[in-house]
């Protein structure tokens, strides 16, 4: 059926804070629960702080069951996607099984009316069914990349990232993913703070970088002590200074060759890239925090000037260090 094409604007302000889940038959549950923590739970930890207001939607009439049996009762139909700042979409029952029309059809409206869609894991192909990522880049689990790609040829397929923040619409790879796509989210709309606040809760690390691969095909080795992960925390400690491998290598008593290459092998990631990312993190929440001038700010991040932080800065968050800070100085006002 033919489809409008939408645009894929760099974070578009949502209509509102509702955050709305889609719930059908064969509901992938883990991602439905995500959806659920991320987005649903109260935040009495954040004080006065705005938060999401969370909804359930039927994508579809009759019974909702998820996998496992459970049965769901769900208060809104369809209708509610129309006014929804945000719609999560789990994963699919069956990529080789066309969403329901009156689905696609409340997802074009949605998204006509200025909603951001959010994939997790197989959800893509519900997104990609509506025509929301045409000409656009999406992910998805590995083992559904090829299957995406082969279907849907006018999206650019990322199958080998956690997720893709595309603007308008976001989408995860496999399900432990979708925590890491949230937390981006929250962070976007929030801050680096917030996010970290609601990843201490979940018991996890503050959220990897969706450029970071889905998996490490290959054994992980077991840590060393004294070995990557206690330089990894030292570094997080002195980000201010100049820290190349040799740095590295010497704190985690090891050759700058060997310690490159268990880096990698630990982490998915060069010592290098892990470095600009956390650089790039610290700035964010000293600009989110703090008066600092950009280029104190550049300092503190290990970066030699503003105009040094600004190209790593823009290549991650897709903004400037000065129009980032502006937006969450406009937030709290």
């Amino acid at each position: 059926m033919p489809h409008a094409s939408f645009p894929h604007a760099a974070h578009p302000a949502p209509v509102d804070d509702r955050v709305v889940v889609v719930a059908y038959r064969g509901l992938c549950v883990f991602e439905f629960g995500v959806s659920t923590e991320l987005f649903g739970l109260p935040r009495p930890e954040l004080g006065d702080r705005p938060w999401y207001r969370f909804e359930v939607v039927a994508g579809e009439p009759g019974e909702i069951t998820g996998l496992g049996g459970v049965r769901l009762e769900v208060p809104h139909d369809l209708e509610a996607i129309a006014t929804a700042g945000t719609v999560v979409i789990p994963g699919w029952r069956d990529v080789a099984e066309p969403p329901p029309e009156p689905l696609l059809e409340a997802l074009r409206r949605a998204r006509r009316a200025g909603a951001r869609i959010v994939t997790f894991c197989s959800g893509v192909f519900v997104a990609a069914a509506a025509g929301l990522l045409d000409g656009g880049t999406a992910s998805t689990h590995w083992r559904y990349a090829d299957e995406l790609a082969r279907r849907f040829p006018a999206i650019s397929v990322r199958p080998d990232v956690l997720y893709v923040d595309d603007g308008a619409v976001l989408s995860s790879a496999g399900s432990a993913a979708a925590l890491d796509l949230g937390l981006h989210l929250i962070a976007r709309d929030h801050g680096a703070e917030v996010a970290n606040i609601v990843a201490r809760r979940l018991v996890m690390a503050p959220h990897r970088v969706g450029g970071q691969a889905q998996f490490i095909d290959r054994p992980t080795p077991d840590p060393v002590v004294g070995g990557v992960q206690t330089t990894m925390a030292w570094a997080l400690e002195h980000l201010d200074r100049d820290l190349p491998v040799a740095v590295l290598a010497e704190h985690a008593l090891m050759s700058p060759r060997t310690f490159a290459r268990r880096f990698v092998a630990e982490t998915g990631r060069t010592p290098h890239r892990w470095l600009v990312e956390e650089r790039i993190r610290r700035a964010r929440e000293l600009l989110e925090s703090t008066e600092l001038s950009v280029d104190r700010i550049a300092h503190a991040c290990g970066f030699a000037s503003a105009a040094a932080l600004r190209p790593p800065f823009v290549r991650i968050t897709r903004t400037t260090p000065t129009a980032y800070r502006r937006t969450f100085t406009a937030v709290g006002a």
